[in-house]
């Protein structure tokens, strides 16, 4: 038999995989190594050398589009048709499995699958038909924990409410939620993969059935499995299935979705004998990025390890930037792009990365002005985010209570009673008597809505007029600020459990800060918060470029995996942002944070560079951070500094300090400050000089402070006193 279509162009690793006796199999693929080539050429390589029939493999990938990829290219393999064949995400096969067993599932054959934005409104009924108060029982708050306790296999009966009275009502709301959906024939996306385990679990000549037809099970990206799916693929494999799994644990980074590394590490314990094999040669980035990120990721204690490596070209090493903040950051960013575009490069092939999507809002105005086409992947413009608009929404409403798509999007958010019927009461007498939906409002809450209602609206108004009187006076900032606060939103965002809600608060916050750098036009004549909202709508307006448009891509770390770009920018590359602040106490946490930072390196194919900022203002507080703790992992010799265009001196980290060139003038004599001078700082309180350089506005001092340990201050920033 020829088998040379299969192996033909294979390394010696992908060969040794593809062609794996029939045991299990763990293949560690490194970034950029080929994993779903060896895929689909190992599920080829059993059908047409094994014998193995097509109907007899169980391929599992995590996105549509992956699947369609991967049959895709094994039907070019073997030319044969594959549109029957089990491939599909793990939501896709359990729900093709539930269609088929329904009896046995327990459900009606027309059952209904819900979406989240379904479910939601299922839970906000329930909590309306109990009488219950959503601003205590927050519904986006009962979904996740609806969702995560499926996620782990368990239905309520099996939670432990550990003597809590709060957690003993959420069990109890989701034994209401489940009694409701059983009722309607309806299933959410956690409970397709619960009931199709469920469904094999209780049925053992199902179970027996599915074993047999199913010998050989294949499985992508195996490092993000959760609890329920790894539990569903080890009760289908059984003790005599073949499962082939594919993945890198050095690139977990969805631990806040429920994905558990510690699978991969568990697959040799619950399949004994596996067949280990690694696959280490990388075909997409130059030698350096490639050694930048092992050095970074052997940082890690809990990995199984390998080493990234190329026969390709030793490339240009990775140039680090050190910004005074975050505006200088983005106009080096945008100045490197527009080299890189007068070259002649397409502007689709440099992504910018960053750790928090509210980042990406200096960084757009940036582009804007630059009038560089720019589109933000998987996600939303700044100014266009359902958060940002209801913000603006309350702040339209301030300086102008006729605007009607601004009454309408925020006159029940957060929710206060205010329901559809009583919008559209407001609507009708508003279009029977030619006024906006404000004073129509004012006009029904008097007299025609009954005493639960009116009070609701009325409570809207005096929100309103309270909030303008409160902000009147107040610099542009302050104005936002109190809005957000007052208006309630960052208290219901906060209520949403999950990296989701945390953005959404992040991304408010972040408008404050775009209040506080916002330049007004002096030749305007209208105040300063109308002309900041008309500048928020020409943003908005100008519209993300078309997916088709040669243009930036603008991502999070997290929205870049599985992605590569001949030119990659890592921007905020600070120790509080990235990794982020909540990660640096937790061994764990950090540990995914560096796995997210190896991702994001290996992004890069030839250029790759790394910037921080001394100070940066972000969600509305001005930070000074040291620069990430990871790019003191990358070695020296991989590393290039560039300096600002400002000729002065500054450490790019404290492990390098030997290396730092000193001023002739001592940094701060001007202004009395030396080594070993007590000083005083209004957020940081008291400490002690250790260090000084630069010159000028951009000199620089190391303080060790009794409170918050060391940090570098800017000077001409950092108002310090002295203490005798």
């Amino acid at each position: 038999m020829d088998v040379t279509p299969i192996l033909d162009n294979l390394n010696d690793a992908q060969r040794q995989a593809v062609t794996a006796p029939a045991e299990p199999a763990l293949v560690i693929a490194g970034a950029g190594s080929g994993k779903t080539r060896v895929l689909v050429h190992r599920a080829a390589w059993l059908i047409d050398v094994e014998g193995v029939s097509p109907h007899g493999l169980l391929a599992v990938t995590f996105t549509n589009k992956a699947a369609a990829e991967m049959r895709g290219r094994i039907e070019t393999l073997l030319n044969v048709p594959v549109q029957h064949l089990w491939i599909g995400t793990f939501h896709g096969l359990a729900h093709r499995m539930l269609r088929r067993h329904w009896r046995e599932a327990g459900l009606p054959q027309n059952f209904q699958i819900i979406d989240a934005d379904d479910q939601l409104r299922l839970l906000k009924r329930l909590l309306k038909n109990l009488e219950m108060d959503d601003s205590r029982w927050v519904p986006k708050e009962i979904q996740w924990f609806i969702n995560a306790q499926k996620d782990e296999g368990l239905r309520p009966q099996h939670i432990d409410d550990e003597g809590d009275a709060d957690r003993r009502q959420m069990i109890s709301l989701y034994q209401s939620y489940e009694e409701i959906c059983q009722r309607g024939g309806l299933v959410d996306f956690a409970e397709l993969l619960l009931r199709a385990h469920e469904v094999l679990r209780d049925n053992a000549e199902l179970l027996a059935h599915y074993r047999r037809r199913f010998e050989h099970l294949l499985v992508d990206e195996f490092q993000d499995t959760n609890a329920i799916q790894y539990a569903w693929l080890r009760l289908l494999a059984g003790s005599d299935g073949i499962p082939f799994v594919v993945g890198d644990d050095d690139q977990s980074i969805y631990r806040w979705r429920g994905a558990r590394v510690e699978h991969i590490h568990r697959f040799q314990k619950d399949f004994p004998g596996t067949l280990v094999i690694k696959l280490e040669q990388n075909y997409r980035s130059t030698s350096t990025i490639l050694n930048a990120a092992n050095a970074v990721i052997a940082n890690n204690n809990s990995r199984l390890g390998k080493n990234l490596w190329t026969d390709g070209v030793q490339g240009e090493p990775i140039k680090v930037y050190s910004a005074y903040n975050e505006r200088d950051e983005a106009d080096f960013v945008i100045g490197r792009l527009r080299d890189w575009i007068a070259q002649g490069n397409a502007r689709a092939d440099a992504a910018v990365l960053y750790r928090s999507n509210a980042q990406s809002r200096v960084l757009e105005e940036g582009l804007i002005n630059a009038r560089i086409p720019y589109r933000v992947y998987g996600g939303l413009r700044f100014f266009e985010r359902a958060e940002i608009k209801d913000a603006l929404a309350y702040l339209r409403l301030l300086s102008n209570r006729d605007d009607d798509s601004s009454f309408e999007r925020v006159v029940n958010k957060p929710t206060r009673g205010i329901g559809a019927r009583t919008v559209e009461m407001v609507r009708a007498y508003a279009r029977a008597n030619a006024c906006s939906l404000w004073r129509a409002a004012g006009a029904i809450a008097s007299n025609d809505l009954n005493g639960r209602a009116a009070n609701a609206v009325v409570a809207f108004m005096t929100l309103i007029e309270r909030m303008d009187r409160e902000t009147r006076g107040l610099d542009l900032q302050d104005q936002v600020d109190h809005v957000i606060h007052m208006s309630g939103l960052i208290d219901f965002f906060k209520k949403d459990k999950g990296e989701k809600g945390e953005t959404r608060v992040e991304n408010l916050l972040e408008l404050v800060s775009a209040a506080k750098s916002f330049e007004p036009d002096a030749a305007e004549e209208m105040s300063k918060l109308d002309e900041f909202l008309s500048h928020a709508a020409l943003e908005a307006g100008e519209g993300q470029a078309d997916a088709w448009e040669d243009c930036v891509q603008l991502m999070t770390m997290h929205s870049a995996k599985g992605l590569e770009f001949p030119m990659v920018f890592m921007c905020g590359m600070e120790d509080g942002l990235f990794p982020h602040q909540r990660s640096i106490a937790d061994p764990s946490g950090l540990e995914e944070e560096r796995r997210l930072c190896y991702v994001g390196i290996t992004r890069a194919k030839q250029t790759l560079y790394v910037t921080h900022a001394e100070q940066r203002r972000l969600h509305g507080m001005d930070n000074f951070s040291q620069p990430s703790r990871f790019i003191a992992e990358i070695p020296e010799e991989y590393v290039e500094e560039i300096r600002p265009r400002v000729q002065v001196t500054r450490p790019m980290r404290s492990q390098r300090s030997p290396q730092r060139q000193r001023s002739s003038v001592a940094p701060g004599s001007e202004i009395g400050i030396r080594l070993g001078q007590r000083v005083r700082h209004k957020k940081f309180g008291d400490g002690v000089i250790l260090n000084c350089e630069g010159q000028g506005a951009h000199a620089r001092v190391e303080v060790n402070f009794e409170s918050t340990g060391t940090k570098w201050l800017v000077l001409t920033y950092a108002n310090l006193e002295t203490v005798s």
